[in-house]
Formats: C-alpha cells, sequence, structure tokens
C-alpha cells in the first residue's frame, strides 16, 4: 500500500459508519418530537429536576465514542423531560413565543443545509433576505429599507440604536471613536424602558447615563410633555439629544407608548426616533388591533421579535432601519478575504455588512416555513386571539373581590395580586410570591412577578397559541385556592 492509499485509510469523518441505523433513530425522534407537542398539556408546566439529573450535568467530558441511540436516550430522559415550559400553553412568565413543529423542521433542515448566512450567493442568503422583506412589509416600511436577522430583541435594539449613535454624533465615531464626539449625546425613552437599553449604551460606550428615563402617565405610556421639557434642559446643559426611544408594549405591563406624538417629536426635534417593538411591533398585523401601534411605520429603526409573536424556534429578532445606506455604513468592513467578486459565491450579498456578527446561522428558514403554511394573516389573528384571552382574564380578576389588577392591561400582559386584608406591602409580596411558587412548583401555571407603581404584582403575559380560555379560568382558581391555604397555614398576627 503507498503512502496515498495509507492516508486514505486512516481518514476519520463525523458521518455515521451505518445510515440505516442513523435513519431509523431519526424515524424515532421525529415520532416522539410529534408526541411531545402534541401531548404538551399531559405534563406539568414546570418541574425542579431531581438531585441525580443535576448531578448527570457534572459528568466529566466524554473521550470515547458512545452510540448515538444510548446518546439520544441521555437527552429523552435529561433534557426533554425538565424544559423551562415556554411551549406549555399555561407558561405565562416571560414574554416569550411557543415555537411550532414547522418551525423547528425549519431548524434542522438549515442545520443540515449548514450555510453559514455570513453573505455569499446561495439560496439561503436570498431567503435571509425575503424574511426582513416580509418583516418591513408587516409593519409598514418602505422595500428600501435596510434590515437584518439577529438573535433576538436585545440585539435588534443594539443594532438599530448603533446606527442612531453613528447618523447623530457629528463626527466618524468608527474612525475616531466616541471621544471624539463634540458633546454628550442624550437618548430618552420611557422609565418602563427595557434592561437592554441599559446595556445597549454601555456597549456603545455612551455609559448609562446617557439614557435619560422620562416618567410615564396613569396608563404608563411615556409623558410627551416631560420628554419635550429633558430634551430643552439638556439642551441648555450643553447635551445632544439625539434620539427618541418609543416602547411598543413594556415589558412590565404592555403599555405602548403614544407613538405618532414621538414620531412627530422626533422630526420637530431633529431626532432619530427608534421603536423597541420587541413586544407588540407585530401587533402592526392583528386586524383588531394594529391601530395601538399606528406612527410604528414613521420610526428610523425598529426592533422586532420573530420568536415571540411569531412563535419562530429561538433565536430569532430582526432590527429593520429605514434608511439602509445609513445602517450598511455603521457595520460594514470588506477585509481582502470577502471581497466580492463579478460572479460566482462571493458575488452575493455580504449579510454580515449589517451586523455585529461575520457568521450567521440560517434563522430564515425556520420563520420562512410557518409564514409559508400559515400565512401571516393567521398569526395576526393569534396575536388578536392572545389579547382577547388577556381581557378575559382581567374581567376574571375584576369579578373576584379576592384579587386586584394592579396595572391596565393594554395588550396581553395582565398584572395582578392576591389581596390580603391588613396586610402591609411586604407581606403582601411574600403572600404572592409563595402563590406564584406553588403554582409552579405544582406544575399548574408559571407566571412571573414584578413591581408596578410600587406595588408588588404578579404577572401573566399571553403569548402562546396553546392557551385557551378555560386555561385562564384554571389560574384563577388555582391561584385562588392556593391563596386560601397560604392564608390558613400562616399565623395569626
Amino acid at each position: 500500500m503507498d503512502s496515498l492509499q495509507q492516508t486514505t485509510a486512516m481518514d476519520e469523518t463525523l458521518d455515521p459508519p451505518d445510515w440505516a441505523d442513523v435513519q431509523a433513530l431519526s424515524h424515532r425522534i421525529i415520532d416522539d418530537a410529534v408526541g411531545y407537542l402534541r401531548d404538551v398539556r399531559d405534563r406539568p408546566v414546570w418541574r425542579e429536576m431531581p438531585a441525580e439529573v443535576r448531578t448527570f450535568f457534572n459528568a466529566p467530558m466524554p473521550r470515547e465514542p458512545a452510540p448515538i441511540a444510548d446518546v439520544y436516550g441521555d437527552v429523552a430522559r435529561n433534557v426533554m423531560a425538565y424544559p423551562m415550559g415556554n411551549i406549555h400553553p399555561r407558561f405565562w412568565s416571560w414574554y416569550m413565543g411557543s415555537s411550532n413543529f414547522t418551525g423547528a423542521l425549519g431548524d434542522f433542515l438549515a442545520a443540515i443545509q449548514g450555510s453559514n448566512l455570513g453573505g455569499g450567493n446561495h439560496a439561503a442568503g436570498l431567503m435571509d433576505s425575503q424574511v426582513v422583506n416580509w418583516c418591513k412589509e408587516m409593519v409598514g416600511f418602505p422595500a428600501s429599507a435596510g434590515g437584518t436577522l439577529v438573535s433576538g430583541g436585545s440585539m435588534a435594539n443594539i443594532i438599530g440604536l448603533t446606527v442612531a449613535r453613528n447618523a447623530k454624533a457629528g463626527v466618524d465615531v468608527r474612525e475616531r471613536g466616541v471621544g471624539a464626539i463634540p458633546r454628550p449625546l442624550r437618548f430618552y425613552a420611557s422609565d418602563q424602558v427595557h434592561s437592554c437599553h441599559r446595556k445597549a449604551m454601555e456597549a456603545l460606550g455612551l455609559g448609562n447615563r446617557a439614557l435619560q428615563r422620562v416618567s410615564t402617565d396613569s396608563d404608563l405610556r411615556i409623558d410627551v410633555d416631560a420628554l419635550r421639557t429633558a430634551i430643552a434642559e439638556d439642551r441648555a446643559a450643553g447635551f445632544k439629544p439625539a434620539c427618541i426611544i418609543g416602547t411598543a408594549g413594556t415589558v412590565n405591563t404592555g403599555a405602548i407608548d403614544d407613538l405618532q406624538a414621538l414620531a412627530a417629536l422626533a422630526a420637530e426635534e431633529d431626532l432619530w426616533f427608534h421603536v423597541d417593538g420587541c413586544i407588540g411591533a407585530l401587533i402592526a398585523i392583528a386586524p383588531q388591533n394594529r391601530s395601538l401601534v399606528a406612527g410604528i411605520e414613521q420610526a428610523h429603526s425598529i426592533a422586532l421579535d420573530p420568536h415571540k409573536w411569531m412563535h419562530a424556534p429561538f433565536e430569532a429578532g430582526c432590527a429593520l432601519v429605514r434608511d439602509a445606506s445609513a445602517h450598511r455604513n455603521t457595520f460594514a468592513v470588506t477585509p481582502e478575504y470577502l471581497e466580492s467578486t463579478p460572479r460566482g459565491l462571493a458575488s452575493g450579498q455580504w449579510l454580515h455588512d449589517y451586523g455585529l456578527q461575520t457568521s450567521r446561522g440560517f434563522r430564515a428558514l425556520k420563520i420562512w416555513m410557518a409564514l409559508k403554511e400559515h400565512g401571516v394573516e393567521k398569526f395576526g389573528r393569534l396575536i388578536d386571539q392572545n389579547i382577547a384571552q388577556a381581557r378575559h382574564l382581567t374581567g376574571l380578576i375584576q369579578a373576584e373581590p379576592a384579587l386586584e389588577l394592579t396595572a391596565p392591561t393594554t395588550i396581553n400582559i395582565v398584572c395582578f395580586r392576591h389581596r390580603l386584608d391588613g396586610a402591609s406591602e411586604e407581606r403582601l409580596k411574600a403572600f404572592n410570591t409563595e402563590i406564584m411558587l406553588r403554582l409552579q412548583e405544582e406544575g399548574i401555571a408559571a407566571l412571573s412577578d414584578t413591581t408596578v407603581h410600587g406595588r408588588h404584582c404578579l404577572r401573566a403575559a399571553i403569548t402562546n397559541h396553546r392557551t385557551r380560555r378555560d386555561d385562564l379560568d384554571l389560574l384563577v382558581c388555582e391561584t385562588l385556592r392556593i391563596g386560601k391555604e397560604i392564608a390558613a397555614a400562616a399565623p395569626s398576627d
């Protein structure tokens, strides 16, 4: 055997030695996956992992091979059996989508195809751009706008705010850095703004103090008059107002700022208008409620999340920028190894020019497949359905003397708590927190908690296409039951 034959004989691969065995296991996995979603209501929303499962995750790094069927067995027993729970119809803890089977198939096929979406002349790149174009159309942006798929809302907001910083800096920030900005920039948002905006200010080198949190009204929307005053005071103090961040659905209560008023003020003051629409931007496709986000189409940039109300499997965010040139000029870098060619593989669009990632996963396929299967109008109806369900829950709470709302219900987030006669705020917090934890531990429902206007409360974020009204009826009944049990067991004051 010559040296070439010896080398060939020693070559290894990650492909299976027997494709028939892998094919059989793959059929089993798909069957299990169908059952996993079909029977989701038969499982607890969430359950604590026993000690032996936690110990499994402390196992040493594998050095020798194991049969793939055994590997899958480990996953089925120790991972699939203990999910976060957000696909369950009674998961309302945080604002998350609940995935869909077609999207999961899309993720699988994207991984099989294996394309890197940094750019290039191939079908996955074209589909990525097509999905971005569809997102523009959903929120009323022009076809000429820029956009990119990203990991989620936090990154989508960072993309939009980075373009805003560079557009309003007055200097070439990419070349000279933020230290060369003549006057410190100021960004404005309501005091209900998501914490990712603080991270954005820090990552952009502007610092947390660059983000002015403006007071909100009784409906927890930004006070436009207070905003106008803050802008004037900052100008007088030598700062440079740069950007207004409107929120289309706050994370605490779902409040939606007056986007039309903010767009008008931004135009009047020559400021960038960014909309954090990670919760509510897609209400623009909901036939009964789209007026709630009127004005979003006037933004300079928008952040939205297909993995929320479009139920794409994680991760899938989208940043849209009205001025495509400003978007590209903020991120584009062309090293010699990524230069375009007149034809061939490198002749396609370089999608990495619109964000921070050079390596990019094929996120578009799971969104594209679900949209093609169901149509955008169905997703709009599902949004309306969740909002109607939140109003149903609100009505149940208002009709029950033992419960009280703690914030207005604007869209699909309901903030409430169990009353406790004569109790202090501290005791009320402990009482309601215990209700929340028991709901989780008993596998009944998953809620989160928050504080609104200084009052601790429970929070139900209904973003699940599997939720039914009887699930919400059950939530109220079980909340009351657990509340009675806790009150009965507590020592009297």
